[in-house]
This record gives structure tokens, C-alpha cells and sequence, in this order.
């Protein structure tokens, strides 16, 4: 029999919802909601809303008031004990009077995990972990990838056609997808921390990678654009420069960097991996950088390099009811496969309809 009940269940569900609603604005700290319930009624809730501001536990006992004393609180991450850019939750929900906190998963951050619960049942407070638990962990996936492997989770995006290919062989590719599928990219765009492509894109299509939808409340924010750049041949003229937000660019040569920077890019070298940027180590500074989500929109060389060093998590692919024939470019290059047993292995983990296209989305096995 489950230690939780249907009704707390129901409660830690509610307070994932509300945690959800950070999606776009919390970066880089963790989603986090909060329920406080007394006597059966939900007297107080919040969510972290943006980063720097307060956390779900304050805004819940200030919606609260007085009625938290009693209470019990839900929340699907431990709440923290140490001082911050705000205070620390755990003092708080003793000092409103919780008696006891349901916990979904503890904080894996180091200055915290473990902390939190410590403080609260060192108070007299009752403690329960692990309600939801997986749902917890798949909603903060970018940012238990930062912290637990030491580099963000990688979304790799791609729309094509229904023979697997993203342009001509001229490289024309405006449309493929639907406006539908496109407005549901900048949704992906909003989510991340950084949106990471290949010089190549860069030379072909000269992208924003921004944000670009007037619904979407990021709180002003725009993920930071990282270009793997191995000779530095990003044209001053690029549009991304000129955007709000910071350019990224990775190069195994920083000999001609002094322009770039003037105009704006913050330039890094990292090692080479054979004659490409070692993604591995960009993957390393974005997360050093507090960045919890990439989302990868690059031409097939730079997917499929990814995708062969497997460093990529999740593959979301948008694809189209056209038929492009068979002189076209394909989704990815890889090296020659030979046999059924290079195949790589992927989980599809949803499929819906998003306008006349189809959303795949796959989860990479290890």
C-alpha cells in the first residue's frame, strides 16, 4: 500500500501545475510549486515565478496568511535552508507554524540537498519524501542534468518532410512546416536556457534564435545563442549580433577574435575533438554558465555529430506531409553505418498533431 493518499496525490499534482508555470521564467533555477493545505482546504499556493524573485514556499505562505499554521505543505522540491538571492524557504515554513511538509524529490544542488529536510525535522516538523517523485525529476530535467552530470539536457530539433529530409539540394527549405509547428519552436525556444547551431546555419541562414512569439512571457528573457565556430568565420554582419541577449561563440582558433568581441560575441576556445569543436567541452561551459536546457537547431553535420558522441537527450522532430524526393538534404550525417547493429536505439515518448505536421518526440537511449 502507498504511503501517500489519492487526496495528496491530488494536492502534490496541483502543486506540479503550478510549478509548470515557471517553464519559461524560473531559469536557471528549478520549477517549483507549493500547496498548503489545513483541515482539507488549500489555504495557500504559489510557484517560483522568475529567478531572483521569490521562492514557491513564500509566495504559498504569503497567499496563506495566518491560515498556515497547521497546515501542511506540498512541494515538489526540498525546500532550500541556505541564504541566496532570497531567503531561505525551509526557516520560513517553520517559522509560519507547518506542521508537516510532503516533499516530491530532494534537491540534488549541493547547498541544499539533504538541508532542507534536516532543518524542518529538526524543528519538530514532519517530513515525507518521494510523492511524485518521477514526475518531479522529469519536470526539472534540465536542471538535474546541470547539476548531477555537469552539462545541460539537449533537445535536438528538426523539421522535415515525410521522406526524412530538411531541404532541397539547393538548401531551399522555407517552408517546410506549418505555421503551427513553427509557433510550437518558439515555445521550445522560450523553455531553454540556449539555443545552440553550427557556423554553417550561420553562413546559410544568417538566425536570430530568438524568441519571437507576443504570448510567450519570458519576463524579458532570451536564451543565450551558442555557435560552434571552429575558425571564427562568423560574418560581423550576422543578425544574431545585433539582437538582445549574448552570443557565444566556440572556436578552436581564437586568432581573429578582437572584432567579434568588439561587436558584441563573447568568444571561448575550448579543445578540438578530431577537427571539430569538442562539443562535449561547450556542453561544459554552457552548464558552467547555469544553463539546465539546450535546444539544438543545426544543419545535419552538426546533429549528426551530435548525435553520434551521444549528447543528445531528446530529439523533438516536426514532420511534414510533403514528399521531398530523394536528391535532398537528410535529417542527419553521420558516419557510414553499415550494419543494423550501428543503429541508435531511440524511445518515442509522445506524437501529436501540431497543425498539418506531425510532433515526434523521441528519448535517445544510452
Amino acid at each position: 500500500m502507498s504511503e501517500f493518499s489519492a487526496t495528496e496525490s491530488a494536492y502534490m499534482a496541483r502543486a506540479m501545475r503550478l510549478a509548470a508555470r515557471g517553464l519559461y521564467t524560473a531559469h536557471p533555477n528549478p520549477m517549483v510549486g507549493c500547496v498548503l493545505v489545513r483541515d482539507g482546504d488549500i489555504v495557500g499556493e504559489g510557484w517560483h515565478k522568475v529567478a531572483g524573485e521569490a521562492h514557491a514556499e513564500i509566495n504559498a505562505l504569503n497567499a496563506a496568511g495566518d491560515k498556515a499554521a497547521g497546515a501542511t505543505a506540498f512541494v515538489t522540491l526540498e525546500p532550500c535552508s541556505h541564504q541566496g538571492k532570497t531567503p531561505p524557504c525551509a526557516p520560513a515554513l517553520i517559522e509560519a507554524g507547518v506542521t508537516e511538509v510532503v516533499i516530491a524529490m530532494q534537491d540534488p544542488f549541493p547547498r541544499v540537498s539533504g538541508d532542507g529536510r534536516e532543518a524542518l525535522e529538526a524543528a519538530g516538523v514532519a517530513v515525507r519524501t518521494g510523492l511524485m517523485a518521477d514526475a518531479a525529476a522529469k519536470l526539472n530535467a534540465g536542471f538535474l542534468s546541470r547539476v548531477q552530470r555537469g552539462w545541460p539536457y539537449v533537445r535536438l530539433k528538426v523539421g522535415a518532410s515525410l521522406d526524412g529530409a530538411i531541404a532541397m539540394a539547393s538548401g531551399e527549405s522555407q517552408w517546410i512546416t506549418g505555421p503551427e509547428a513553427r509557433a510550437d519552436v518558439q515555445r521550445l525556444r522560450a523553455r531553454s536556457g540556449a539555443i545552440l547551431t553550427g557556423i554553417g546555419t550561420v553562413l546559410a541562414d544568417d538566425p536570430a534564435l530568438n524568441v519571437r512569439h507576443e504570448d510567450l512571457d519570458t519576463a524579458g528573457r532570451q536564451p543565450l545563442r551558442a555557435v560552434l565556430d571552429s575558425d571564427l568565420r562568423m560574418p560581423l554582419s550576422s543578425g544574431m549580433l545585433d539582437l538582445p541577449g549574448n552570443t557565444v561563440l566556440y572556436c578552436t582558433d581564437d586568432a581573429g577574435r578582437q572584432p567579434l568581441i568588439d561587436a558584441g560575441a563573447d568568444v571561448v576556445k575550448v579543445k578540438a575533438d578530431d577537427v571539430h569543436v569538442d562539443a562535449a567541452a561547450v556542453l561544459a561551459d554552457l552548464a558552467a554558465r547555469e544553463i539546465n536546457d539546450v535546444l539544438v537547431e543545426a544543419g545535419p553535420t552538426v546533429a549528426g555529430y551530435l548525435l553520434t558522441r551521444k549528447l543528445v537527450d531528446e530529439l523533438v522532430i516536426y514532420q511534414a506531409p510533403h514528399i521531398m524526393g530523394s536528391e535532398t538534404m537528410t535529417m542527419f550525417r553521420t558516419p557510414l553505418w553499415t550494419a543494423m547493429s550501428n543503429r541508435l536505439s531511440v524511445d518515442i515518448i509522445d506524437l501529436r498533431r501540431v497543425g498539418q505536421d506531425i510532433r515526434i518526440t523521441v528519448r535517445v537511449v544510452s
